[in-house]
Parts: structure tokens; C-alpha cells; sequence
């Protein structure tokens, strides 16, 4: 039965994006990226990359805690400028951090710097195409 209604509300949300034009648009933008890349001397391939990742992030609808991590991490490099060497620091929430034991802290330090490097790897590979297409 669950498996029913997740197909359902699915399907829901694949005619509601045809219905809004969500496609069309999407490959006008994609169009219109490419020749902006091909302008400047950059590969279609790579813009293309881009524009495909951006739009399986909205079609899949990342989990709401990942989302709100790269914001956080978005929001900081965009206000630095440059990678903080305190990051972590920063990000963690201390309260939890303090609670630990030490090799809950350790593994909660693995698992936030991971999340923070696929983050920081993601905001790069944004920002590059993004600065190449002035948005």
C-alpha cells in the first residue's frame, strides 16, 4: 500500500510539472546556457552537466536536513569569500558535539567534515558554471 500511494503522489508530481511547462522551460534555459558557454569558449558538455544536476536535485527533492547543511555551508563561503579554516567549527552544533563521548565526537567529526567536502565540491562546481553564465 505504501508503495501505491509513493507511485501515485509520483505520478501526481510528473503531470504537475508537465502541466506547468516545467520541461519546456527547463530546455530553454539548458539552450540558452549552452550558447552562453559556447560563447565564451567553455564545453556545452559541462554547462549541460550542470543544468541535468540541477534539475534531478529538483525533481528528486533532496532530504530537507541535506538542503539546509548546504545552505549553511553556501551561505558561509558566499559571506567569506574564501574557505574558512574554521568550518567545521562553525558548523557543528555544539551542544550535541559537547554531549559526546570521545569516539562519538570523532565519528561526528568524520561525518560532518564528509558532509562538508561534498558540499564545498558541489558549491565549486555551481559557482564555476555559474560565474561562466554571469547569473
Amino acid at each position: 500500500m505504501v508503495t501505491a500511494k509513493s507511485i501515485k503522489s509520483a505520478a501526481k508530481e510528473a503531470k504537475q510539472r508537465l502541466k506547468s511547462r516545467f520541461w519546456e522551460d527547463y530546455r530553454k534555459e539548458v539552450e540558452s546556457g549552452v550558447k552562453k558557454a559556447e560563447a565564451e569558449g567553455l564545453t556545452a558538455s559541462g554547462v549541460e552537466n550542470y543544468f541535468r544536476k540541477m534539475v534531478v536535485r529538483t525533481v528528486n527533492k533532496p532530504a530537507e536536513d541535506d538542503e539546509r547543511f548546504y545552505n549553511e555551508v553556501k551561505t558561509m563561503l558566499d559571506e567569506e569569500g574564501s574557505k574558512p579554516s574554521d568550518a567545521l567549527d562553525r558548523l557543528m552544533d555544539k551542544k550535541v558535539f559537547y554531549s559526546l563521548d570521545y569516539v562519538q565526537r570523532e565519528r561526528y567529526l568524520f561525518v560532518l567534515s564528509e558532509k562538508y567536502l561534498s558540499c564545498l565540491n558541489r558549491y565549486d562546481e555551481e559557482r564555476g558554471i555559474e560565474k561562466r553564465l554571469g547569473k
